[in-house]
């Protein structure tokens, strides 16, 4: 059959992902969104759309029926359900079928006989590919995963037996760490999958993250599309993709290759998928199979030409694949970073973008425009920045040249420690591993925080005395900024190119050249107040979430670095330690309330 019309099953980048090979084939779209996502571009950019109602993922972009809705009030034929969300769920794509609708994506069989980590593993051993020892039995209780583990030997892995993104993982080295984990996993995975599901594995301390592009069609065929290497992570989520892998030659790579699509064939699998390893050296060990397309997925696009979303959208269609594994070539190096919205510490973030410049030259698939409310309920990702060069140093040059030209003012982003990350000496060499931004990254964020010393003051002077000429007054206005926790006094610099935009109070963001960073303007306030942090006498919100636990009672006497509260924000459980030892005062929230940035939690009392 030939698609008519098309419903994406997801938001942001990826809708508008779709949307734009859509419109180049001829194929109508149809946007749906959540109440948060109103004024979204893919809303705007898709022929037609649909109100799904709500603002979390449960409320919108989670319910089948809801989203069945939709494709029938819009006479939609096919289903592209993007990443995240619904695009590796058995039953969705099950009933899409059921409807009588195209499914963009692998079989229901498939995706239950891949999607779960468990079953992929027990289909790997079988056909031989390398799996490390492990244990992925139907029996979850605590007690059997305490003697697995024993079995497995420590250092090992939890990891949410469904899903992915790094949810529901949790590193365990010893046994007194393993209930806590797996309590911890456990309540994550359930909240990010609908399944609490888990299974241990040995865990490799400094291995790469390798993964291999997969395409199958509905006539037998399979092929690889190379590798790429997505060893700098944080979380265990990936900031940095690249291909080809710094450590893959010829024959790591059709090794790689047979292995993963084996492990399709083996499911009957159609489409687009990854098989994701483990790289020691020469060798590899099967982690899982992603049974949908990747955010990465544009280096692969780079470096071969294809288009793979038009893949997915022909095969869907019943059509075999464009090409042979004998046809397939690689070009040159592509490297991808993610940019989100969280802070140098990984913490995500809510707000509002007051300014958005895009740099020239490079491909950025986003969601961005100036005004954009980046809401609390989704994945903190606001696009990809991707680049394309004849070797790898042309590439990293390229791509940290173009993080230092983007702007994104009114809220945090990862921007700077990106492109810090891409001109680290161990990345430049090729020699980042998984560990690389656990060993690294406290050392990237002081390099960041001395640029921003270095400038800042100059930098203010320039921002913000221009405003003192509008007071009616002959003297200079008092400028006086507080910027991480330190009184800047103004300073004297050659002439920069100054961003800056108001946040929230007398906050401001400011970007000079390619540093950005938040400052106060205190001018107006006493010159005691504002003191450390340390000596707070109160816990805030360092970011807008929802409160899931609280961990302390008023009146407690807490240690410095005690857990206190547990919020989920973007997806992910963050927990919040007191600043310092004290005695609990009052508890401001409770458990299922939604926090904003900034609010007060916790007020403590010194203790005696």
């Amino acid at each position: 059959m030939t698609l008519r019309r098309l419903l994406i099953a997801n938001r942001g980048e990826i809708a508008r992902r779709v949307i734009r090979t859509c419109k180049r084939l001829g194929i109508e779209t149809v946007a749906v969104y959540s109440d948060a996502d109103r004024n979204a571009l893919h809303v705007r950019e898709a022929t037609l759309s649909f109100a799904l109602g709500g603002n979390t993922s449960a409320e919108s972009y989670l319910r089948i029926e809801r989203l069945l809705e939709a494709a029938r009030a819009t006479q939609a034929d096919a289903i592209h359900p993007g990443y995240g969300f619904l695009s590796e769920n058995a039953d969705f794509a099950q009933a899409v079928a059921g409807a009588g609708l195209v499914w963009v994506g692998p079989p229901a069989a498939a995706i239950r006989a891949l999607g779960s980590k468990s079953s992929a593993k027990a289909i790997a051993q079988q056909r031989g590919v390398p799996c490390l020892p492990g244990y992925f039995g139907e029996d979850q209780t605590d007690e059997r995963l305490a003697r697995e583990a024993q079995r497995i030997g420590f250092p090992v892995m939890v990891k949410a037996a469904a899903g992915g993104g790094g949810r529901g993982m949790r590193l365990v080295t010893e046994a007194s760490q393993l209930r806590a984990a797996v309590q911890s996993a456990r309540s994550e995975a359930q909240s990010s999958f609908g399944s609490g599901e888990l299974l241990l594995e040995r865990a490799l301390i400094a291995p790469r993250h390798v993964e291999v592009q997969v395409f199958a069609d509905s006539h037998g065929h399979c092929i690889h599309l190379g590798e790429r290497d997505c060893s700098v992570q944080r979380r265990h989520q990936k900031l940095v993709e690249e291909t080809p892998s710094p450590a893959v030659g010829a024959a790591l790579r059709e090794r790689m290759g047979a292995c993963a699509v084996e492990l399709a064939k083996a499911a009957g699998y159609v489409g687009a998928g990854t098989v994701e390893f483990l790289v020691e050296g020469d060798a590899f060990f099967l982690m899982e199979m992603n049974t949908r397309l990747q955010v990465e997925h544009p280096v692969t696009e780079a470096v071969t030409g294809l288009d793979l979303v038009e893949w997915q959208l022909r095969v869907a269609q019943g059509e075999p694949l464009p090409l042979a594994q004998e046809q397939v070539r690689f070009d040159g190096h592509a490297i991808e970073v993610r940019l989100c919205a969280e802070d140098e510490n990984f913490a995500p973030h809510a707000g509002t973008v007051r300014r958005f410049a895009e740099p020239a030259g490079v491909r950025f698939d986003h969601a961005i425009y100036e005004g954009l409310r980046v809401p609390p309920y989704y994945d903190s990702m606001l696009g990809k920045l991707v680049v394309h060069a004849p070797t790898r140093g042309g590439a990293i040059d390229r791509l940290a040249a173009a993080l230092d030209a983007t702007t994104v003012l009114g809220l945090p982003t990862n921007r700077r420690f990106l492109a810090a990350c891409l001109r680290h000496p161990l990345f430049r060499e090729g020699q980042a591993l998984i560990p690389f931004l656990a060993e690294h990254a406290q050392a990237i964020r002081e390099q960041l925080a001395d640029e921003e010393s270095r400038v800042v003051a100059a930098a203010v002077r320039q921002a913000f005395a221009p405003h003192a000429t509008a007071l009616a007054c002959p003297f200079d206005r008092p400028l006086r900024i507080r910027h991480r926790d330190a009184v800047v006094t103004m300073g004297k610099g050659a002439a920069m190119n100054i961003e800056c935009v108001p946040v929230a109070g007398t906050t401001w963001h400011l970007q000079a050249g390619a540093i950005d960073c938040f400052v106060d303007d205190l001018s107006f306030e006493p010159a005691t107040r504002g003191g450390d942090a340390a000596h707070a006498g109160e816990l805030r919100a360092p970011f807008n979430g929802k409160v899931i636990a609280v961990k302390a009672q008023p009146g407690a006497k807490v240690a410095r670095g005690d857990t206190l509260l547990v919020i989920e924000s973007m997806k992910l459980e963050h927990a919040l330690a007191a600043t310092r030892d004290a005695v609990i005062k009052t508890i401001h929230v409770q458990p299922g309330q939604q926090a904003a940035t900034s609010q007060v939690l916790v007020t403590f009392e010194a203790a005696t």
